[in-house]
């Protein structure tokens, strides 16, 4: 069951595992002009109410959706690019993060499938292509948090464990664009599959909006979609009815 679709909706869409199926390397994935025209046309249905909101940096954002320059909220709300293009950043102990990715980099260079991101304002340790190494990475995570103190938490995913700056989370992005406009006043609608957008789904279930859960497991979403591929099918039907809407 999905919701009724209205007008005035505003979009945050989580990326890996609900707008794109993942892949074994976030580096694989591979968007498409199908996907690319879709949210074009859903910036231009909504006037511009429409937001990404991930893991990944707002550079990594911005190559994988090149020519398209959405608002985005990147490495879980760290940082944000707002609708006028304005780039808020959240402050952070930077020289014991970098300090922390050089520990980690080094667990990671004596281990094959292991897949280590330094994204600049948070880290990302990858086991999908060694699930065998799940534990030992999640540990050296979690030391590594350890070390840091309370300004910093570790995030679990799917085949993924993340170190990042506490104090923001997906969540906070979503509530900070709905202060301003082109989102103010709408109603917010959130997509997301993982455990990381379960901040996201509280806030939209709050503000009153829509939480839609992509997949199976726990979750505070009110609502559930199969998979990116009905996602992708499920915003081209709410393109199809309102892009001509006065």
């Amino acid at each position: 069951m999905l919701p009724e679709a209205a007008g005035d909706w505003a979009f945050f869409l989580d990326i890996d595992g609900t707008l794109l199926e993942h892949a074994e390397r976030p580096d694989a994935v591979r968007p498409g002009e199908p996907l690319f025209r879709l949210l074009a046309g859903l910036q231009r249905a909504t006037g511009g109410a429409l937001a990404l909101i991930s893991g990944r940096s707002v550079p990594d954002v911005d190559a994988l959706f090149a020519p398209l320059r959405l608002p985005v909220a990147g490495q879980h709300g760290v940082e944000r690019r707002d609708a006028r293009g304005a780039v808020h950043r959240h402050v952070f102990p930077e020289a014991a993060l970098r300090s922390a990715a050089a520990r980690i980099a080094d667990f990671v260079a004596g281990r094959p499938g292991l897949l280590f991101e330094n994204k600049g304002h948070s880290l990302a340790l990858h086991y999908r292509l060694a699930p065998q190494l799940a534990s030992a990475a999640q540990a050296v995570l979690r030391e590594a948090a350890q070390r840091l103190g309370d300004g910093f938490e570790v995030l679990g995913g799917k085949m993924v464990i993340e170190l990042k700056p506490s104090g923001r989370d997906k969540g906070s992005a979503i509530e900070e664009f709905m202060r301003e406009p082109p989102f103010a006043g709408r109603t917010p609608v959130f997509i997301g599959d993982d455990q990381t957008d379960e901040y996201g789904f509280g806030v939209i279930n709050r503000l009153g909006g829509q939480s839609v859960k992509v997949g199976a497991g726990p979750s505070v979403a009110r609502w559930r979609i199969a998979d990116a591929l009905a996602v992708r099918t499920w915003l081209g039907a709410w393109l199809e009815r309102f892009a001509a809407a006065p």
